[in-house]
């Protein structure tokens, strides 16, 4: 077999299609075709798959057994595969500790450099991690932040304590906790507390010596409601349920902590200075800034840690993250932050003929800031890897070596080699892809007109140069600018000021029992139709009661449990993986069985399933394009521009009140043929009388807006700014002028 080829025959992983296909290594290869096509079966769910689980073969059991979980697809052979590395654009994540700094380990490095070289000497590196105990601020835990209670929303002063005047779950009138204060006869439970005086009302809420000033005294033992509440919810080491989560979201708030100010470290550490700056103050510097200033460190003693420092450093400047700053929390990054921040390892990686594979590495870039991602890409490549790309971005397509579509449609209708070649020859082929090249839209002439104006004020979020800017509403806004500039500070300053509902890109749902018939609720609309059809209690065609097959409990799976080897699921021999008992099976609505829909798409339900309310609840998820995926597809399984279409089709489907819907970047993940579908669906939102406010890079999406707010000039410190808010036919004069009408100098900006 020739070792420059990875050789796939029979994948046959999801809907593909007993697909053959080579792939020329040490090449840069990007795989295309329409949202849900397979391209991504065969790319990680079998390509990356395989390699992985291949990788993880060499390791004893018990390394094994920590090593990531990858399934074997299915397919009849995969020849010529490397050690994958697999940069996805799932978010870095992480806990409160988490930062830019120690995700890329710069901050180690920084760490280092500080404890040989600071202004007082102070110690070992430990000394300045706020993870460490030795290091960490004593009052925050290093945390930076501290948690307090948001004592002005535990009460509705309108109300009186009969009526729940205490927000607080499990407080309300008839619970035992309730009884401690409305019944021990020392405060009145008719009056609304706004009518109470400023000290009862600070006895209730803090007792102590409040409560003992009252005329009627409390009882010994009696506690108030701010320190009860976190005693419950506050100052526990029980897991918290999801409920409680929800109540510690919704009645606490972060502060910056009073002894660290945010530095983390404890008082030793965040004062040593380095040329002058202390550890904290280097932190909060963009790393543009910061890689300059540490090429003032002289000292021989520690240029190994500086010249290691700087390279990780000019690494993230490369690939367009210079605008972060060492602190900032892996939480907050988007997915293409996120996706960008895991390829500076590899930068400087000296290891070849590795196959790298990379899903959708524009997402989040500007059109301007696209050129350094395909540059990163070139690099890898020509250090003697494969790179192996999904993408739907034709800049990204036209600097590959080969371009593999997969199609033709998506679903059942995909899963099969449509094309593999140059870029020049996939123009002039009839495929999905070439014939959205052909289609561009419009440009907005005619913009609706604004029903008023939502005002965020004196926004200074990140880098934001204390903005007052007006959002037109019941229009569609899209925020835009260059990576970095603003634009996500901007709408997280319009959700904190004004009620809105944020329709981001995190995960739907972490249960995998979770598919679209439960989140659409229509298992109850299915179990009626099939017992209508045959006569039979609708509860027996529930996985979960006396129709499901004994053995695997409805699961369709047995699962074994091998200790230190990978966990073995086998479907179940009795009912072969369909879940129910022979004679629930025997039942049909249009030929298909109860057991038949999972496999079942959201299309082809819409077709074949005679009932008015399953349509209904399926229909807008048709509409924004999403009807490729099977109905008894686990929603942990979705991509996170899919779980961001699949919330915004819940809004079309239960939004009443006209509401201000603020979306982060809507099209990732969608094959440019898409787009005009997604677009409709905004549309409908705006002509229901809801405000859309989009943040989004896609010039198609620009082009269809009815104003545009334009952030820049550059990233980081060096944006902030609103540079243009107007209708898109009049944008000019900055990065996404020039990208949108294809300028090669700009003009000036107009109003």
């Amino acid at each position: 077999m020739p070792n420059h080829l990875i050789r796939i025959r029979g994948a046959r992983t999801n809907n593909l299609k007993c697909l053959d296909v080579d792939l020329p290594r040490g090449r840069l290869i990007v795989f295309v075709g329409v949202s849900g096509s397979g391209k991504s079966s065969l790319v990680f769910d079998t390509i990356a798959a395989e390699a992985g689980h291949q990788l993880n073969e060499t390791f004893p059991p018990f390394a094994r057994n920590r090593l990531p979980k990858w399934t074997r697809p299915d397919t009849d052979e995969i020849e010529g595969l490397s050690p994958v590395v697999l940069i996805d654009q799932r978010r870095l994540g992480g806990n409160a500790r988490s930062t830019v700094g120690t995700i890329t380990d710069t901050w180690t490095y920084l760490r280092l450099l500080f404890s040989r070289a600071s202004t007082p000497h102070v110690g070992e590196s430990n000394r300045f991690s706020f993870n460490d105990p030795t290091g960490m601020c004593p009052a925050c835990s290093g945390l930076g932040e501290i948690v307090v209670s948001a004592v002005e929303r535990f009460l509705d002063l309108d109300k009186s304590l009969a009526q729940g005047a205490i927000l607080l779950p499990g407080f309300g009138n008839g619970g035992w906790w309730y009884s401690q204060y409305a019944d021990i006869g020392s405060f009145d439970a008719e009056t609304p507390l706004r009518d109470w005086t400023p000290a009862e009302r600070a006895a209730l809420l803090y007792g102590g010596e409040h409560a003992a000033r009252l005329g009627t005294r409390p009882p010994k033992d009696y506690e108030g409601v701010v320190p009860r509440f976190e005693r419950i919810y506050l100052h526990t080491s029980d897991d918290l349920s999801d409920r409680k989560r929800e109540t510690i979201a919704r009645f606490t708030r972060s502060e910056t902590c009073p002894e660290c100010h945010g530095d983390r470290l404890e008082e030793a550490a965040r004062t040593a200075t380095v040329l002058g700056r202390t550890i904290g103050e280097m932190a909060r510097m963009e790393i543009t800034e910061l890689a300059g200033l540490l090429e003032q460190v002289r000292e021989p003693a520690v240029a190994p840690v500086v010249a290691a420092l700087g390279d990780k450093l000019r690494a993230m400047i490369t690939i367009g993250l210079g605008y972060l700053h060492l602190g900032r929390a892996t939480t907050s990054l988007s997915g293409g932050e996120s996706q960008r921040v895991k390829t500076v390892k590899h930068l400087g990686s000296s290891l070849v003929e590795m196959l790298y594979v990379f899903d959708e590495p524009t997402v989040g870039l500007h059109p301007h800031d696209v050129t350094a991602m395909t540059g990163l890409l070139r690099r890898l490549r020509d250090k003697g890897n494969t790179v192996l790309v999904v993408e739907h971005d034709p800049a990204v397509m036209a600097i590959a070596d080969q371009i593999v579509e997969i199609g033709p449609e998506a679903g059942a209708g995909g899963g099969q080699l449509v094309f593999q070649g140059g870029f020049d020859e996939l123009r002039a082929a009839r495929t999905a892809t070439s014939a959205a090249f052909a289609e561009r839209v419009p440009l907005n002439t005619e913009p609706r007109t604004p029903a008023g104006a939502i005002t965020v004020t004196g926004a200074t979020r990140n880098n934001l140069k204390n903005l007052t800017v007006d959002i037109p509403a019941r229009v569609l806004t899209v925020l835009t600018g260059v990576a970095g500039s603003g634009k996500s500070s901007l709408a997280a300053e319009l959700v904190c000021q004004h009620e809105a509902i944020a329709i981001d890109q995190r995960p739907v749902s972490v249960n995998r029992r979770s598919t679209p018939v439960t989140y659409t609720g229509i298992a109850a609309p299915i179990r009626r139709l099939f017992a209508e059809h045959s006569g039979l209690p609708a509860g027996l065609f529930s996985a979960n009661s006396a129709g499901a097959c004994p053995d695997c409990k409805g699961l369709g799976v047995i699962y074994t449990d091998l200790a230190f080897m990978d966990g073995q699921e086998s479907v179940c021999e009795t009912c072969h993986g369909r879940r129910f008992t022979d004679e629930v099976l025997r039942h049909r609505v249009n030929g298909l069985s109860i057991a038949d829909l999972d496999d079942l798409t959201i299309s082809d339900a819409l077709d074949r399933l005679p009932d008015r309310h399953i349509r209904d609840a399926l229909r807008h998820l048709d509409r924004i394009g999403l009807g490729y995926l099977r109905l008894g597809q686990p929603l942990t399984t979705l991509s996170g521009g899919e779980c961001q279409r699949v919330k915004i089709a819940k809004e079309l489907r239960e939004a009443a009140e006209p509401s201000l819907y603020v979306l982060d970047e809507p099209t990732t993940g969608l094959h440019l043929r898409d787009i005009a579908g997604l677009l409709g669906v905004l549309d409908q939102l705006v002509d229901q009388g809801h405000t859309v406010v989009v943040i989004e890079h896609n010039l198609d999406v620009i082009r269809h807006a009815d104003w545009v707010i334009d952030l820049g000039p550059g990233p980081g410190r060096h944006g902030g700014r609103v540079l243009y808010q107007g209708p898109v036919a009049r944008l000019t004069g900055t990065a996404t002028a020039a990208a949108l009408h294809d300028q090669d100098e700009p003009a000036t900006a107009t109003r």
